[in-house]
């Protein structure tokens, strides 16, 4: 009989990469002689910049119209109600 060979489970948990530097003064933990060189943000170029602003704003864009319509149908309402 074969042995039935265990399946490895990948950890796509990436244990490496910084969020927040937990190192601050006054913590149990604070080592004053540990140096963080590593960026975590990836560096990106001017086209992948605008992309991403772009992609942003049309995210943003239908919630920031029902507010201006939102403001403008109040102001409408209050100007016929006062004049």
């Amino acid at each position: 009989m074969a042995k039935k060979e265990k399946r490895k489970k990948r950890d796509d948990l990436d244990m490496e990469t910084t969020i927040a530097d937990m190192n601050v003064e006054g913590f149990s933990w604070y080592d004053p002689n540990r140096k963080n060189g590593k960026s975590s943000a990836p560096q990106l170029t001017k086209k992948e910049q605008r992309a991403l602003m772009r992609g942003a704003f049309r995210a943003m864009l239908p919630m920031i119209m029902c507010i201006i319509t939102g403001m403008l149908l109040v102001f409408l309402l209050a100007f016929l109600w006062l004049s």
